[in-house]
């Protein structure tokens, strides 16, 4: 099976970051905001910290067409907000772990398709 590889670029790569406020006092908002974790983890996000999860994709298109995905899966009440950045943007970003500084995640060295 052939192998595509994607040119990636600092600029046409993307990152979208999905944040969120969910209510969790009652039983059913607990579950409600299990959910909606669950489906960012399905979707291919990796949790940055608690209620920041972010993804990495090679063009703006296809994380356009997961955005949509997450907004069937948005849940009733609470605060979600979708950001994306370029990749450029996210290098800029500052990490820090107690006082120490490190490095913000870098984005896949390459992309294939099957």
């Amino acid at each position: 099976m052939a192998q595509q590889r994607l040119e990636l670029s600092e600029y046409r790569g993307v990152w979208v970051f999905a944040m969120f406020d969910l209510p969790v006092v009652l039983k059913e908002d607990r579950k409600r905001a299990t959910e909606f974790r669950n489906l960012l983890l399905k979707l291919g996000f990796e949790m940055m910290q608690f209620s920041v999860y972010a993804r990495y994709f090679p063009r703006e298109e296809a994380a356009d067409t997961l955005r949509k995905r997450i907004r069937r899966g948005l849940p009733p009440a609470g605060q979600v907000r979708l950001l994306l950045v370029t990749d450029k943007q996210f290098g800029k970003m500052e990490v820090y772990f107690g006082k120490k500084r490190a490095d913000a995640e870098a984005p896949p060295d390459q992309m294939q398709l099957f």
